[in-house]
Order: C-alpha cells, then structure tokens, then sequence
C-alpha cells in the first residue's frame, strides 16, 4: 500500500520489544525478500498484520482491523493504522514489563525454597550419627534410581485384591464446582463442566462395584436455578447399587455409589468455581451432618452399632482439595488430593503471556486464593494422585509444601526409624485415570470391521445404506470423499489445545491433504460472537486458514455433539482407518487417547506431559514437538501411509488398553491408599454415644432445668431464675420427694448429681462467645465481662428457647486466664458447657465431674489435633525466622519474640511479641514454614501482643467442628457472637452453617493487620459479603442481642 512505509518503522520498534511477535527486523526483511524473488508485491501492512497483531492475540485488534480495512477515505485509515500500531507498541512494552517483573519473582522463589531445603536439611543433619550424616541430598537422590524405587514400593505395598471383601468401606468423594450428574452429562456446558466430571462420576461407580467398598458418597453442590436443569437440586442421586454378587445379608439398602448435594451460597443461582471460595466453610459444615448421620446408619446396618467413620476423603480440585482438609481434621480420617490442574501453573502461564498483571489474574481468576487452598490441601493430605510424573516435577514441585528432593531425605529417614523432627512431606502416587471400556467392542481387522465404509454408505451398485448414526452424517456432510482415512482432534477450542497448529500442517502439507480428510470436534457452539474471547478467537482463526489454504471438503467441524456421540466419532475413524491427533501444547494427561486407543486408533500426541507415559505403556503412535507444525505433519503422514504401522499400533494399544481400566485404577488406588496412616475418631471404642444409663440421664436432666441457663445479673451477682424455670424445678422435685422420700433438700440434689459427659449433648442449641476484646497489654477488656453477662441475660429473655441453650466461650486465653477472667465478673467456669482456650489448641468441660475435682482438658481433642504436629522443629525453626531480616541471620540483642512458657501447653507455642514492626505476616511465616517441611497453624491474638502456633488442622473454628463430631451438636445450632475484628483467625469464624452476630464498637483493635501481605487474597475470597446467616448489631443492649437472636433463627431455620 503506498504512502504507508511508516508502518516498517513502527513495525521494528515493536519487534524489538518482542511483543508477541514470533519474528525479528532480519527475518521480516528475508521475508520480504523471498517476496520479491517469487514476484510477489511484499505488503508491510499484510505482513504487519498477519504477523503481528494477530500474535498479539487480541481480539478487539481485530474487530479493529476490520474496520480499518473498510475505511475509504486514505488519512482516516492511515490514522486507524497508526493508532493501532500504538497500542501493539504499549502491549509489547506491557508484555515485556511483566515478563521483567515474572523474572525477577521466579528467581527470588528459587532462593526462597534452596535456602529452607538447606535450612531443613541442616537442622535434620545435627541429629545424625556419623555414619548417617552421608545421607545428604545428593547422595539420596544418587542411589534413589528408578528401579530400586519401584521394587521397594512393589514389595512394601499390600496389593488389593478380591479377599478384602470383608471389609465394608466407607469412602468420601468431593468436587464441588460445575454441574455433576450421572446421566446425560453436559459437558462442555462451561469451563467448569468438563472431564473432571466424568472423572469423579466414573470413579464413583467403579469403586462402588470393588469388593470391600461398601458405600462411595460424591460430594457436590446443591443447585435450584431456572437457569439449569431441575436434576441439579436433587439432594440425592444414585449412580449404582451394590454389586449383585454381595450376600444378601451384608448388604444393606444405603450401600452403592451416590452422588450427594450439599446446599451452599446462593441457593437459586449457579456460580463459577471462582466465585465458591467465600462459601466452602458452608460446604464444609453441611457435609459434615451428612456424613455423621450416614457413619450412624452404617454402623447400624454393618459396623456392629458402631459409626462406620469414613475410610478416606477425596478431594478433587482446590476448591475440594480446601474442603476435605477441613473435614479431614474434623473426623480425624485421611485425606487424599487430586488437583487436575493447579494454580501455580497456570499463573505461570498467564504471566508468560504477558498480556495480563499479576493483579488483572488474582481479581479475575481468584488465583491467590486457589493456591492457598492447595497449600493448604498438602499440608493435610496423606497422599496425592497425580496422572502423570510430569505433573510431579513441574507442576506440585512448584509448590511451598512440596519439595522433590526434600520429600527423599524425609522418606529415607522415615524407612530407617530416623527422628524427622516434626517434617512431613506428602507421597506423590502416579496414578493414571481408568476408563469404562464396557461399550468398547474390540474387533479383529479386515474389511467388515472397518476401512470399508462403501459397505455401510452403500456401494456403487446403488445399494441402499445401512442405518448410520447421526453422528456420522453430520461429520460427513462436510466431505467432498468421506472414505478417506479421517484424522481426528477432540479438544476444547482454546488456545493451548493447538488446533490452529494442527490446521496449519494439514493446510501446507499437500500430500497429507490428497490422502487424508480432518475432523475437529471443538466443543458445542451456537454463536461465535457470543462465546468467550480465547475460544472465539480460536475458531475464528480456523475459519479463516479454511479459507485461507481452501480446505472446504477437507475438514469437518460440526457445531453441536452430545457426549454419547463420543464414542460413535472414535468408531467412525477407526471405519476409515484414520489417526487421532493430541498437538496440545502441554497435556496433564490425554484421557481422549486412551478413548481413541480403546477403539483402535493409533495416536499422534505432542510430546510435552502426560502423553509420554501413556505411549510408554501402549506403544501405539508416535509423539511431536507441537510447535513444529512439519514435525506433526510428518508423523500423520507416516502413520496413515505404512499400514504395517498403523496395525502394529492399533494392536500394541489394544494389548495394553486394560492398564487404564477403572477395575486396575481402583485396585491400584486402595492399595495405595490403604499404605497411608489410617486415623479415625479415638472415643470410638472407649465412650460411645449412648453409653448412658437410665438414671444418669435422668440426672442430666434434671441439672439441664437448673443449669442451662445462667442467671447473672448486668452488675454480676447472682439472681434467681424466672418463676417458670423455678417452678419447673419445683415440679420435678416434688416427683422425686414421692420416688425418695429421703432426699429433701433440694439444692443439695442438684449439686451432688454426678455427670460423667458434658450437657452439651443434650443441648438443641450453643451460644459461643468468641470476642477477642484486650487492651495494649494483651489482656481482656473490663469492658469485655459486661458485654458477657449482657449476652447470658439475652438468652434468658425467651424461657422457651433459654431451658435448651448451652453457652460456650471461645479465646486465645489459657484456661487459668480464663478462669480469673470469669471470676472478675462472679461467673463460675462451670457455668459453660465448653471453653475453647488457646486459639482453639485445648477444649475444656467445667461441668463435667471428675474424681480429683480438677479441670483437665479433653484428651480425646488432643489425640484428634496431634496430626502432623512437629514442636521441635517448630520451636527452632520459628526462633530463626523471626529473627532474620532480608534472608539473613541478624543476631541482635533483643529478639522480636520470645516464648510464653507461662501460655503454651502441648499443643500451642505461644510467644510474646517484643517487636511489631519484625513480625512475620501470617502468609509469610507459614511459606516458610511449608518450604522447610513443617505444617502448623500460626496466629496472631490478643491485640497483636501474642503469636500462637497450633497445629495443622487445630482452630477455634474446627473446635466447633469437634464438638460436632464428638457430642452431636450441630454447628448449624451454634450462635456465635464476634466483633467487628479479632485474632487473624477471625475470619474463619464468621462463615459456616452456623449463625453469627457481629457486634460494632466491642472489639476496638484486632490482630488481622498481621494476617496476609500485599501479595495474597483478600478478605472477600474467604468470607461473603453478604450472607442470610450474619446479623450486624450497634448497641450491646440485652434486647438488642436478643432480636438478633431471633432475627437469626427464623432467617436460619433454626
């Protein structure tokens, strides 16, 4: 075009900043010269776009291009022009900033995690013998070769087989994003709606139908929206009874595979996985009722009366992965994690891009939120599944908590007995996704299985067709010669999956174009402006190199197909002898190939992921460089070409096919899982729940008439109760004076009535007062009694609801602190069911009598918390961090913390803070903590004046749980009371089943300044901005308290 030769020159000053331009200056000027030599006009505007904007990957630059290109008047299109090349110019710069800054991040990681490997291993190394200090990293990872590996693991590893029928399994499933059902699958429906589905669908019901596994519950969420199909707010759906070859006797009607809907967020509106993170605590509690009541039901059809505690909880996702390490610590059970794809690397991959910041992907994606939530899920899980070794090294070996070499020092002093200090390292199990082979029917070659389709369409005789599937039609309608060997790609039209690459060999590749046809199967579509920008892109792009290199009756891309056409497209290439085609640029696993072998495929696959193993094990296809276009066009071409090869393909992946059956991958799974360290719930043989007798629970009931309500007055002192509640006890006192006429004193009765359990069992409903109200010193508020003992005499305003509330309080405190603080006020300990002390580390029951009359904490709690719990590696490593600045060592006279000797117990650090301003943030100190091996809870409490590290799953909010888990009272019939801030695990006490009453102007400064840096989520990624379950008040008034009570319970249900 004359009169735009200024477009070279913007046009080098943008390749120069490597804005997405996959070319230089000196290729653009070889370029223009191979032009010249083949007479073509070289055209800096084409070029310009064709190589440029189009690299940049913008949808709305082309949108604009269009429009450039319709403009007739010269000076408005070359100031179209122009301002286009400015804004590819600021999108180069942007590019290239953010690759700077992803740079500099990766490299100050890289150092981050060398130096807690070093730290880890030196602390790790002072406790060697002389001959085991040889047993440094290198070393390890030297003698650790393959082989040796899979032969101890082969010998150690009790394989499961069939005579573990016995056993009654109870096994937990959780994925909650998307649309799960167990018919009719609407895949492809979004993003969130895809192969993880049928993932966990499929896995349900092949582990339903394994001898020894009884009942298999997935987890998902609960849905009642116009929007979507009624199915989806089904409580329960059943996706397979019990295998029919179980006795009748041992078989009872809730055994089978189910799917089980938990209601959570919104309850009529359909939300994207990024938008759940507020509500999974609601999830968590839900859950946690149903698989209580269901462990109950079990243990009552096969667990002798005793609950049947679930064998293992699955998380899939982060979303789940988050989840079931809430309710791991809950019921005290293992957990197991699959994350199908991570946070991590796909922020990697969006900041290669350049096309976003750090800040555009953690408001759009919630990207922060999602890899804490997988932090946290390794810190709990016991194993994690991974489909493939690559997905190990480069994806989870991103992580804080898990360090490749690391994980090998810890296992081999775990193989000797060697002391770890308190280190954990999840194991990593390969375990490759199985598939339903039963609509599979595997046929020998030759002319009637397939490579004839003349015999089906009808031959040139003018014989009618057989009856072919409309599958099948629809993909041939795009075909000058449908009897062409087909090559298939099945894939999601997103740039990562490649097709664009994939059409570009088949387009310029003459020979492959004369013997082959293509088909793109690339999802459902009904529009493409409406789709979403990365796929719209995609397929535009298609559309065009159709165009472009003019393969009409060449390529097939049907806009519609339903999942049970799958299999139908498999069998229809396999008829034409054809090839299935995986250019993914990077693939986690490759489930279609698998497909596509199972019908008889051969497979040309990129060379990068999970394609590597699964041709290892089947043989049967060739893997490319998915970026050398020529490279996939040459493997096509030799595949469909030399047929000996294309049998012994087709043959080696039906040999092997049965490795990836989902009988094998079950098999291989229990075993694996059966390897982990099997926890349950201790009380479970020592203090079952209905381990009552009679008169007991007749005195129970008795101290729940006089002692469910507390009777304090605003000033302290003890009142007498409304004349109900008096008369009531009168009334049962008169009963007994006739029953025993040698008990007439009354108080005496009530005082000498021994309880060997705590009443809150009998409770319908708990008040937990959790406000973390302390001065500068670290030391309750005198305002904070007054605001207790207004609390109380709320609850007593309603009779009816008082008789059945129990109360609970809730601190960072220490039991003795607590003591004297209730004492200031003349309330008695005992005057609360249960008293949470020390950030959630301790759970009390002053009511409970005990033979020596002393307070002790609940020893069942502790041996649920212990898990993973490392104080000694804690206590040294906690010491070093603090007192480090900029990654090095500062020994300064006054450290900025010291140990609380005074406040800690067996399962809390506690540590003063001396020094504010060198205060590791909460995210910070946890990192740290993670890359050294070492898995806590850390907090700040008490006004910033005190650090509390707990164990992995110990918190207030999980001592909910406990209470939950261990005396049957439902979270959803906790009320608890917080302020408007607190310690930094406040947030995590706000959302849930439970109600919660936020009261303003009680708690004046908090801890949460200390929670998360500038780098982390935010306050909304954890907690609803609004919520049905969540009452604000101003004034602390007995009356004020009282509405929001009841307020709370008719919204609540409760």
């Amino acid at each position: 075009m004359a009169g735009n030769e200024w477009i070279n020159g913007y046009l080098e000053a943008i390749l120069s900043t490597g804005g997405g331009a996959s070319t230089t200056v000196e290729e653009q000027q070889r370029v223009a010269a191979a032009a010249r030599e083949s007479g073509d006009h070289f055209n800096p505007t084409k070029y310009f776009v064709e190589e440029v904007v189009s690299a940049v990957d913008e949808s709305d630059l082309h949108r604009t291009w269009l429009k450039v290109v319709a403009t007739r008047n010269t000076r408005e299109r070359s100031s179209r022009l122009e301002n286009m090349c400015w804004r590819i110019w600021h999108l180069a710069r942007k590019k290239k900033q953010v690759e700077g800054e992803e740079v500099q991040r990766l490299a100050y990681r890289r150092w981050e995690r060398e130096q807690g490997r070093r730290d880890a291993t030196e602390d790790l190394s002072e406790e060697l013998s002389e001959g085991e200090k040889g047993d440094g990293i290198g070393e390890i990872i030297q003698i650790e070769t393959q082989q040796k590996k899979m032969q101890r693991h082969a010998s150690s590893l009790e394989i499961w087989s069939d005579d573990k029928k016995e056993k009654k399994l109870y096994i937990i499933l959780l994925s909650l994003h998307g649309l799960v059902r167990g018919e009719n699958m609407e895949l492809g429906r979004d993003s969130d709606t895809g192969g993880q589905i049928k993932y966990v669908v499929e896995l349900a019901r092949a582990l339903a139908k394994l001898p020894g596994v009884y009942r298999v519950d997935l987890f998902t969420r609960q849905i009642s929206s116009p929007e979507i199909d009624w199915s989806y707010g089904e409580p329960t759906e059943m996706l397979s009874a019990s295998p029919d070859e179980d006795d009748d006797d041992n078989t009872g009607e809730s055994s089978g595979a189910y799917i089980i809907r938990i209601p959570f967020g919104p309850r009529d509106k359909y939300l994207e996985k990024e938008l759940l993170w507020p509500h999974i605590q609601e999830f968590v509690d839900g859950a946690l009722a149903h698989i209580l009541n269901m462990s109950k039901v079990l243990g009552e059809q096969v667990g002798g009366g005793q609950p049947v505690w679930p064998y293992v909880i699955h998380g899939h996702y982060a979303d789940a992965g988050d989840s079931a390490a809430l309710l791991s610590g809950a019921l005290n059970v293992p957990m197991v994690l699959t994350g199908h794809s991570l946070g991590r690397n796909k922020l990697e991959q969006l900041l290669k891009q350049g096309r976003q910041s750090w800040e555009d992907i953690n408001s759009t994606y919630k990207i922060m939120r999602r890899i804490e939530a997988e932090e946290l899920s390794l810190d709990a899980a016991e194993l994690v599944i991974t489909s493939t070794r690559q997905e190990i090294d480069e994806q989870w070996g991103l992580y804080d908590g898990f360090d490749v070499k690391l994980e090998k020092v810890l296992r081999a002093r775990d193989r000797r007995g060697v002391n770890c200090h308190g280190r954990y390292m999840p194991r990593m199990a390969v375990i490759p996704p199985g598939m339903d082979f039963s609509n599979v029917v595997i046929q020998e070659d030759g002319p009637e299985a397939d490579g004839d389709l003349s015999q089906l369409t009808g031959g040139p005789d003018g014989s009618s067709p057989k009856a072919l599937p409309a599958i099948w039609l629809e993909v041939m309608r795009f075909f000058t010669n449908p009897h062409k060997p087909m090559i298939l790609a099945l894939s999601r039209p997103d740039p990562k999956k490649n097709i664009t690459t994939l059409l570009k060999a088949f387009g310029e590749c003459r020979s492959l174009r004369k013997l082959a046809n293509l088909t793109l199967i690339m999802g459902n579509r009904d529009d493409i402006e409406e789709m979403s920008s990365g796929s719209g892109s995609v397929l535009t792009t298609v559309l065009k190199l159709i165009d472009k290199y003019d393969l009409y009756g060449h390529v097939a891309y049907p806009k519609h197909h339903r999942q049970s056409d799958v299999p139908e497209i498999y069998r229809f290439a396999a008829k034409t002898k054809g090839v299935f085609v995986n250019p993914a640029l990077v693939e986690p696993f490759g489930l279609t190939l698998i497909e596509a072998a199972a019908h008889g495929l051969p497979m040309v696959a990129t060379k990068n992921g999970g394609p590597v193993d699964i041709n290892r094990v089947l043989n049967n296809g060739l893997l490319v460089d998915p970026h050398d276009h020529q490279a996939i066009a040459d493997a096509l071409l030799k595949l469909l070409s030399e047929k000996n090869l294309w049998h012994e393909c087709r043959k080696n992946g039906w040999k092997n096919i049965h490795l990836f059956s989902w009988p094998e991958h079950c098999r291989t799974y229990l075993t694996r899982v059966n390897a982990c360290r099997m926890r349950h719930p201790q009380w479970q043989d020592n203090a079952p729940e209905d381990d009552v007798d009679v008169e007991e629970s007749f005195n129970d009931s008795l101290k729940d008439v006089q002692d469910m309500s507390l009777r304090l007055s605003i000033d302290g002192e003890f009142v007498a109760g409304g004349g109900s509640n008096e008369d009531q006890v009168k009334r049962l006192l008169s009963r007994i004076r006739k029953q025993d006429s040698g008990s007439n004193n009354e108080n005496s009765l009530l005082d000498n009535l021994p309880s060997k359990y705590p009443l809150l069992r009998r409770r319908r409903r708990l008040i937990v007062i959790a406000l973390d109200s302390y001065d500068s010193n670290g030391f309750p508020d005198k305002k904070l009694i007054e605001v207790v003992q207004r609390i109380v005499k709320a609850v007593q305003l309603d009779p009816q609801t008082a008789r059945v509330s129990g109360f609970a309080l809730s601190t960072a405190m220490t039991m003795q602190e607590t003591t004297e603080f209730l004492t200031s006020g003349n309330i008695q300990a005992n005057e609360f069911d249960a008293i949470i002390c020390s950030s959630g580390s301790e759970v009390y029951y002053p009511g409970v009598h005990t033979e020596d009359g002393k307070l002790s904490p609940d020893q069942d709690y502790a041996v649920h918390i212990d898990y993973r719990w490392g104080v000694e590696g804690l206590k040294s490593t906690i010491g070093k961090l603090m007192n480090a600045s900029g990654g090095e060592e500062k020994h300064e006279k006054t450290s900025p913390i010291e140990e609380d000797l005074k406040s800690s117990n067996a399962h809390c650090i506690s540590y003063k803070i001396n020094d504010l301003s060198k205060a590791r943030k909460v995210d910070d100190l946890r990192q740290k903590l993670r890359m050294r091996g070492l898995r806590c809870h850390p907090m700040y409490c008490r006004s910033s004046t005190r650090m509390h590290v707990i164990p992995l799953l110990a918190s207030r909010a999980q001592a909910l749980r406990y209470l939950f888990v261990r005396w049957r009272l439902n979270v959803a019939n906790m009320y608890v009371i917080l302020g408007e801030t607190g310690d930094t695990d406040y947030e995590e006490m706000i959302s849930g089943t439970h109600k919660t009453i936020i009261m303003k102007g009680v708690v004046s400064k908090g801890s949460e300044e200390l929670l998360r840096g500038p780098g982390s989520y935010q306050r909304d990624d954890v907690v609803p901005n609004e919520s049905p379950l969540v009452a604000y008040i101003s004034e602390t008034s007995e009356e004020s308290i009282a509405n929001a009570l009841k307020q709370l319970s008719i919204s609540g249900g409760n």
